[in-house]
């Protein structure tokens, strides 16, 4: 169920059983070779395609397509709500949800700059919110969500999703190939390994976090291995991604709203 086709009426009778999802996208630059609107376009056709699978069960909202992109402003072609203001919006999107009756809600990510202030408002609606409502309110970025097949795993050739990479690229030419320059594909230039920071996850993860500008660890844009992408394998992410969601979707249904263990008999 689409919210927006929907009259207030009907969307209040799905307040107790529904599940509401809120994409959340970004209008970036996405290097030399692929439209600013692919984080948008990426996640917008994943929910799509996993509230098919729910008939009557999930209550899809509009696409927001802009998030928290700041990092990337120096290239152009980059529209941005900087973190705080995006952890405030999120919050009062959120809170509309829970004040019309939602409690189930998903917010269904496409664009890693969202993720840290996304998570802040998970903090302050938790604050204010566990202990009277008690509503359900997850974060998903889908491919996080789907672990290894945006990993590594075959087909893949690169260790992981980034920026403009194999993975995004592949994915875009199997959703909207006119949206995709191949032919400007180029790899981008980047700092030489520290041992500790993963500016193209070519290091695990050790525990120290170190923010940079993209204009500072990229020459274009772009980051991974954009060159290696293809339809086909644009294709099996996507379907596996789908599938997650929808694994994902239907463990949700089944939580239970949880209420103070203190105070339980």
């Amino acid at each position: 169920m689409l919210f927006s086709n929907l009259s207030y009426p009907v969307i209040n009778q799905l307040t107790e059983e529904a599940v509401i999802v809120l994409p959340l996208g970004a209008t970036e630059q996405h290097g030399l070779h692929l439209a600013v609107s692919t984080d948008s376009d990426i996640v917008t056709q994943l929910a799509l395609a996993t509230e098919m699978r729910f008939p009557g069960q999930v209550l899809l909202c509009p696409t927001l397509p802009f998030g928290s992109s700041h990092h990337h402003l120096s290239f152009g072609g980059t529209v941005s709500l900087n973190p705080l203001l995006y952890t405030h919006v999120i919050t009062d999107l959120v809170k509309s949800f829970i004040e019309n009756g939602f409690r189930k809600i998903v917010l269904l990510n496409g664009h890693g700059g969202n993720i840290t202030p996304v998570k802040q408002a998970l903090a302050m609606l938790s604050s204010k919110y566990d202990f009277s409502l008690q509503p359900d309110i997850a974060l998903v970025t889908y491919w996080e969500l789907a672990g290894k097949s945006f990993a590594g795993q075959f087909p893949m050739q690169s260790p992981a999703l980034s920026h403009a990479c194999e993975y995004e690229t592949s994915l875009m030419l199997h959703l909207f190939p006119d949206k995709v320059r191949m032919e400007n594909v180029e790899r981008s230039a980047r700092p030489e390994s520290n041992g500790y920071v993963a500016w193209e996850d070519d290091e695990p993860y050790k525990g120290v976090t170190f923010f940079k500008q993209t204009a500072i660890v990229s020459s274009n844009g772009n980051s991974g291995e954009p060159q290696l992408a293809t339809s086909e394998k644009g294709k099996i992410l996507f379907n596996q991604a789908v599938q997650a969601l929808e694994t994902f979707i239907r463990a949700f249904q089944s939580w239970p709203l949880l209420e103070r263990i203190d105070k339980k008999e």
